[in-house]
């Protein structure tokens, strides 16, 4: 089979709620990783096949296919496409997996990859109450249909978390040390400039704002529960945030052509799905599956990406898995960093490709939750 190579990755600074990004327009957000992607490999943006981009909310400033919209908003070339993919939190993971298909296929053979979400513009689950001017005020899980299949029972990401944390028997307090543990490692990993080769500075920007260097587990435990007699507070949740990232895939042919240096290999590439009411468990089956179907163990991945949309997600995936916590999330994760929706993916691949690097590891290994009950899984090979 054919194969996909990473040629470089990049990213914006990670804007905290009503911070540093707030005011930027959602198109010049996602452009600015776009720009400085195109200016780190001096590739000829004209020799891009496609731009496979990751938008969850696309409406008012993100509506209007924003895959297209950055690119051209960027100053490009006007007749390279784009298009936009919603996998809901795994939309730019799955916009990378759809560019390393495209090459592997061997019908493209330069596609930018990446992912963008304003939150600040465009507040999460925006878009399914944008119809109520319109008369429509009903979400998806409200239809017969789905009621027939899955009742008519509370369907939203706290409660999910609150479930996996009871089945899996994770306390609280628990989870606080899993948040300051992920605060504590991306101040550590900001101190020590890890982030600096993946950060294209912007606004007057240059480092992630939403990092909480005065994080103490005293603080976490006063924090104030989201649902009455559960477990979960704001301190052990991603952060509402804005943020964009993007990737070059190239084919063989293109690295040759263009005499470029890859960073890493696309060695697997998968997705699969669980119970959409549980809704956040689906990293557990779906990395299951992305490890026998690559012939690979815990064992032979040496850093691991595990989305942080709860702390109880990443935890109760390394519990049923066996994956020790030193390999995990090790710059800090989305509770530290922020959970910019539809540019995450992209983000944490940025981040692990990085890692790797200046670990010296060869197999990482990322993953994620995602709306619907789904799980996409990337395992790339450092070169």
């Amino acid at each position: 089979m054919a194969e996909a190579y990473i040629i470089d990755a990049v990213r914006t600074p990670i804007g905290r709620k009503k911070g540093s990004l707030a005011g930027v327009h959602p198109a010049d957000l996602g452009a600015h990783p776009i720009k400085a992607l195109v200016a780190r490999t001096g590739i000829d943006a004209g020799a891009v096949d496609d731009v496979v981009w990751g938008c969850c909310d696309t409406i008012g400033p993100q509506a209007g296919d924003i895959g297209r919209t950055v690119w051209l908003v960027a100053g490009l070339p006007q007749h390279v496409p784009g298009t936009t993919i919603d996998r809901q939190c795994g939309s730019s993971q799955q916009a990378v997996h759809f560019a390393a298909q495209g090459v592997m296929s061997g019908t493209q053979d330069l596609v930018v990859a990446g992912g963008s979400q304003a939150m600040n513009a465009i507040p999460i689950s925006a878009a399914m109450y944008a119809g109520e001017p319109y008369g429509f005020t009903n979400p998806f899980n409200t239809s017969p249909g789905w009621i027939a299949r899955y009742g008519d029972g509370l369907l939203n990401q706290i409660n999910s978390a609150e479930m996996i944390a009871d089945k899996w028997g994770i306390s609280r307090a628990e989870m606080e040390e899993f948040a300051f543990a992920s605060h504590q490692r991306a101040q550590a990993a900001t101190d020590a400039g890890w982030f600096a080769n993946e950060i294209a500075p912007l606004e007057g920007l240059a480092q992630d704002e939403t990092i909480r260097p005065g994080t103490t587990r005293e603080g976490l435990a006063e924090l104030r529960l989201i649902q009455e007699g559960g477990k979960i507070t704001a301190g052990i949740s991603s952060q509402n945030c804005d943020g964009a990232a993007a990737l070059l895939i190239a084919s063989e042919a293109a690295v040759k052509a263009h005499n470029f240096t890859p960073r890493a290999r696309i060695h697997h590439l998968s997705v699969r799905a669980d119970d959409p009411v549980w809704m956040l468990t689906a990293p557990i089956p779906a990395t299951q599956y992305a490890l026998a179907k690559a012939g690979m163990t815990v064992a032979d991945i040496d850093l691991f990406e595990c989305n942080e949309a709860f702390a109880s997600v990443p935890m109760a995936w390394m519990m049923e898995l066996g994956i020790p916590h030193e390999k995990v999330n090790v710059h800090g994760g989305a509770i530290a960093l922020g959970h910019p929706l539809g540019a995450t993916g992209a983000r944490l691949m940025t981040t692990m490709l990085n890692g790797l690097e200046r670990t010296g590891g060869r197999y990482g290994l990322q993953t994620m939750c995602e709306g619907g009950g789904q799980a996409n899984v990337t395992i790339i090979e450092r070169l």
